[in-house]
């Protein structure tokens, strides 16, 4: 009896490249046939099936039937990488760091994964384009969305579909998932993305460093006065506020990064607010507290030096503050108090502020809400919310790096400062979300008001400093320019390169990026721009050249202007407490 069971079948052949080109080609003709057939019962001349906006009329229909032929070419290009690309790639794209491994442009199956992925980013984007009834804002939200959407779909995101991380999991036998794990799970237990090496740095001994004391403290802020090293001083001091939303020592990174330093080696006499991290006991902390406690600084610094008046700088959001600061000043009659008023990266008109608009809805302002029961915000949301602003650079490259190549975290000071975060004051932060950024409140006279003072804008002739960078994403330059429009002293506007960060840190030294100025009384951004000259290098040296401008005789670097010498007793060294509180 033969044993049939046991009949070795007949092997398949593998097929051939003409075989999968010719069946590639099968099924992109049966789904561009069933488009054209399907979606064309659906058009608007067939009453049972109207166009619908965005789904079934004839411009969508286009893009689909688009979006087909070029995911077939893609198709076919990979099977035969002689084929023509089916689109030129733009410059932008050529450039994206995210694919810079060679290996995406020249294996065909991982230029397939990255070229079907830029066109699923192109389509998305372009249907949010495309469609009709929505407002500018809407769309705006929606193209913020999206693309945050995108970038978290990336290929380089996932292990299987990117070749540096196959290569790195083959090369260490899956050593480096387990340290991404490690990494992932650490951060995980801390609550906040690492991105880089924090045991790297620590205050006063190679970040915040330069010499000074704090020689007064309130519970909201501690002041530091920083010691001279030259022989005389310009007469009027100078104070900084910084944001409280992150620390003070952006301004006094490394030695050759720090503000700070670069300033006191220009002869003046420089104080910095360090402003206390919230907890509960600071619930009831309201906008009026930082406006006080920015006249309660002037004042002191005043008293202290026994001068008439002081230079200030505010920088972002103590920057909105200053600019509230000096209206109130102006109401009460103590305008001279103040010499002049430099703005980092500072807005008073939320019209155009970019996208932190996007989390002023009402579903984020409960979102702030439930997340404050004892009266503060962790500092943590306010970083996470900052991270999302750049996620492909914030987030995602930090996914890839430290998550699925197990990469170690590399020692940057500038990112240290950016993990250190502050807690906030909640009733003040939905306040200022509420107020200023959803509503406009500030540039409207009287309609806001504080230490019950209503503010006016427009009684601030104190002249001003304005800068502004050109990539500021937290910031837009165009939406800083406003302040040129608000106030009624002589103001001096300069473009900076880079952004919110980068554009402000940008000492001589470096020799890194470059300015914009445009002399020439102009009313809008644009017409400021087309006429505007470049100077290479840092705008520091053209703040200083202002600032003398201003008139101001040298007097000697002594007494009071040594921290602790004078009427301010010294109560600790630089950097403080206030700035190691968490």
């Amino acid at each position: 009896m033969a044993d049939s069971d046991t009949t070795t079948p007949p092997s398949t052949p593998p097929p051939s490249l003409a075989d999968m080109q010719h069946w590639t080609w099968v099924l992109g003709r049966a789904q561009q046939m069933l488009l054209e057939q399907g979606l064309a019962t659906m058009s608007a001349s067939n009453p049972l099936f109207p166009a619908i906006p965005g789904l079934t009329d004839p411009a969508t229909i286009a893009r689909t039937q688009d979006f087909w032929t070029q995911s077939l070419s893609l198709w076919q290009r990979m099977l035969d990488p002689a084929q023509p690309a089916p689109r030129a790639e733009s410059p932008e794209r050529a450039r994206d760091r995210r694919f810079k491994d060679s290996r995406w442009h020249d294996d065909p199956v991982f230029d397939f994964i990255r070229q079907s992925y830029f066109l699923v980013s192109d389509t998305m984007l372009a249907q949010i384009e495309a469609l009709d009834g929505v407002d500018d804002k809407q769309r705006d939200h929606m193209r913020f969305t999206a693309r945050g959407f995108l970038d978290a779909m990336s290929p380089t995101n996932f292990p299987a579909t990117n070749p540096e991380v196959i290569e790195k999991t083959i090369e260490t036998r899956g050593e480096n998932l387990l340290k991404g794990l490690q990494n992932m799970l650490a951060d995980l237990g801390k609550g906040q993305l690492t991105h880089t090496d924090q045991s790297a740095f620590e205050l006063g001994r190679n970040i915040a460093m330069t010499p000074g004391k704090v020689v007064h403290r309130t519970d909201l802020y501690e002041l530091i006065q920083y010691s001279p090293t030259t022989e005389n001083v310009l007469a009027t001091p100078l104070v900084i506020f910084p944001p409280w939303i992150n620390r003070f020592y952006i301004l006094d990174l490394s030695p050759e990064k720090s503000f700070i330093r670069w300033a006191v080696e220009q002869g003046i006499t420089v104080f910095m607010v360090s402003w206390r991290s919230a907890d509960a006991t600071m619930k009831h902390v309201v906008w009026d507290d930082y406006i006080a406690a920015q006249i309660d600084a002037i004042d002191t610094i005043r008293g202290a030096l026994d001068v008439p008046a002081v230079h200030t700088i505010g920088y972002c959001v103590a920057g909105t503050t200053l600019a509230a600061t000096l209206a109130i000043l102006a109401a009460r009659g103590e305008a001279d108090k103040v010499a002049s008023a430099t703005f980092f990266t500072a807005q008073v008109d939320f019209e155009k502020a970019g996208e932190l608009l996007h989390f002023v809805a009402d579903d984020q302002l409960a979102l702030i809400r439930s997340l404050t029961p004892d009266g503060f915000l962790d500092g943590r949301y306010m970083a996470a919310v900052f991270n999302q602003l750049r996620g492909r650079d914030l987030i995602w490259n930090y996914v890839t790096n430290n998550y699925l190549l197990g990469k170690d975290y590399a020692p940057f000071d500038l990112l240290h400062w950016n993990g250190d975060t502050t807690n906030l004051p909640a009733e003040w932060h939905i306040a200022y979300l509420t107020d200023l950024y959803r509503d406009n409140r500030l540039v409207k006279p009287g309609a806001m008001s504080a230490l019950g003072t209503p503010i006016d804008l427009s009684q601030v002739a104190t002249p001003a400093y304005i800068q502004a960078g050109r990539e500021d994403h937290i910031a837009p330059a165009e939406s800083v320019w406003a302040m040129m429009h608000h106030f009624v002293g002589p103001r001096r506007f300069v473009l900076a390169g880079s952004g919110h960060i980068a554009g402000v840190v940008n000492p001589p030294s470096a020799q890194k990026y470059q300015y914009w100025l445009n002399p020439k009384p102009v009313e809008r951004f644009e017409d400021f721009v087309a006429g505007a000259t470049e100077t290479k290098g840092s705008w520091w040296p053209d703040w200083r050249e202002w600032l003398r401008s201003l008139g101001d005789d040298p007097v000697s670097a002594d007494g009071p202007r040594v921290p602790g010498a004078g009427s301010l007793p010294a109560l600790g060294e630089a950097p403080g407490n206030y700035v190691r509180t968490r």
